[in-house]
């Protein structure tokens, strides 16, 4: 989740400063995505552009001693019926990778890997988050172990909001200490990249495993914003890359800037990073920010008080996250957005960032799957009013260069147009929930294929290139 209510002043992250970024801004652009230089898509193995989506799993896997979320299969299965989800966000811990140093838990990376088979049974693509909120649980919060945490004695409070975790004392200092801020006693980066490396031996081979997401929310401790950024979190993404690439080649690799600035819209100072693939058509490195604007991510609900300042926010949000994926040359995939749903104006607002990626072209993975008040189902998992916001029609795979796609409820049409390419195979497959198309959907601009009705994918077919442009329209099917 996101780290939510702290201002940093050695960040220039000041709610004056962010007010005067976010007023000059204006709204968000609107439509579709339009293909432009630059712009990439995370492709399978036929060569189609995939449209990510789904949910994070889960915020049960940070505190329990075994380190897995509160999953069987038949929730997966569920999941896959209830949302036609083709992505997760599947969290890890270093704690339990790692538990002692250079001394790696196999035990629990095959029980992940039982669960990463439970999602590609389905046809999910699987990301490994290796996750931490404040540091570890030494430090009162969860992910690194405790041997690798150097808080050299110094306190932490509890704290009524549990993110102002992050600026007591001994937080601070086992962050420095592990980014080398401060002489700490062993080399703690070079474990990480070490346990990531293990830990892409391990599913370099699972098919459903489309990458890697290197450190949940980096958290810089005294050092913040561009300085963090350019300096320490870069280092360490250049060091664990070149660590994964030793041991697979393909599977994406997924950064994420600090979030207590980019979560909120401010610049990111994350540089460009070279991928040992080759260059920049050959590289698989993907840009995956969080979204948690202000003043929503202090509490607040999606009201006619805060809409236009929220709406303002994901305008500057997007503005520089594209801002950054351009120079880093990568895709956007959202790592993490939410609400409660017991807010005002949530279901709204979820739809808003909704509308928003596919105007960007970036998949998403909403937080969470944890069943309760943030979630499509209720602890007797029953579903809550999120559920029928999420389960919306949506490409999965698109069968050339995506230009565009977006979902029209009001005239109950998906637009999808992409122009075919050489060596692309298979058809574009778009997801269509029965609540929107109960007897599938009918095509025009293009040639309709199989309809499943089971998990609901329509196949169209791709074109070639020599016909150019498809632009198909999905309505429901009288």
């Amino acid at each position: 989740m996101g780290i939510r209510g702290i201002r940093w002043a050695a960040a220039g992250a000041t709610a004056a400063v962010a007010a005067a970024l976010l007023v000059a801004v204006g709204p968000a652009q609107a439509g579709p995505p339009r293909t432009a230089t630059g712009h990439r898509w995370i492709t399978d193995d036929q060569g189609r552009a995939l449209v990510l989506t789904g949910l994070n799993t889960a915020s049960s896997a940070k505190s329990p001693p075994d380190g897995l979320p509160w999953i069987k299969e038949a929730d997966v299965q569920r999941e896959s019926d209830a949302l036609g989800s083709n992505f997760v966000r599947f969290l890890i811990q270093w704690r339990t990778v790692e538990p002692s140093p250079g001394t790696y838990d196999d035990g629990y990376l095959d029980r992940v890997a039982e669960r990463v088979r439970w999602y590609g049974a389905r046809g999910y693509r699987v990301m490994l988050d290796l996750h931490q909120d404040v540091y570890g649980p030494a430090v009162k919060g969860n992910g690194a172990p405790a041997w690798a945490t150097e808080a050299e004695g110094l306190p932490v409070a509890e704290q009524g909001q549990w993110e102002l975790k992050y600026i007591e004392p001994g937080t601070v200092r086992a962050f420095d200490n592990f980014w080398g801020t401060r002489e700490a006693s062993r080399d703690l980066r070079a474990h990480y990249a070490a346990a990531w490396a293990h830990i892409a031996a391990r599913f370099a081979h699972e098919t459903a495993v489309v990458g890697y997401d290197l450190m949940n929310e980096p958290f810089g401790g005294s050092v913040q914003g561009p300085a963090f950024e350019a300096g320490p979190l870069a280092a360490l993404y250049r060091r664990t890359i070149t660590a994964i690439r030793a041991v697979d080649h393909d599977s994406w690799i997924f950064v994420e800037p600090e979030a207590v600035s980019a979560n909120w819209g401010l610049p990111s100072g994350l540089p460009h990073l070279a991928d040992p693939r080759g260059d920049a058509d050959a590289a698989r490195i993907a840009y995956a920010p969080h979204l948690y604007p202000l003043p929503m991510d202090l509490g607040g609900g999606y009201t006619a008080d805060t809409g236009q300042w929220v709406d303002r926010t994901l305008a500057s949000w997007r503005e520089q996250t594209e801002k950054t994926a351009r120079r880093l040359g990568a895709p956007v995939l959202i790592g993490e957005y939410g609400l409660d749903v017991t807010l005002p104006g949530a279901l709204e607002y979820v739809a808003r960032v909704r509308a928003l990626a596919d105007a960007m072209g970036a998949g998403t993975a909403y937080w969470s799957n944890d069943p309760g008040s943030w979630a499509p189902w209720d602890q007797n998992l029953r579903a809550t009013p999120l559920l029928p916001v999420l389960d919306r029609p949506t490409p999965r795979a698109v069968a050339g260069d995506p230009i565009a796609y977006a979902w029209d409820e009001p005239l109950r049409t998906l637009a999808v147009s992409w122009r075919p390419k050489e060596g692309v195979r298979g058809d574009t497959e778009v997801y269509l929930p029965a609540r929107f198309f109960p007897h599938g959907g009918e095509v025009t601009g293009a040639t309709a294929g199989a309809w499943d009705p089971r998990t609901r994918i329509l196949h169209i077919a791709a074109g070639t290139p020599d016909t150019g442009e498809v632009s198909a329209r999905i309505r429901p099917r009288a």
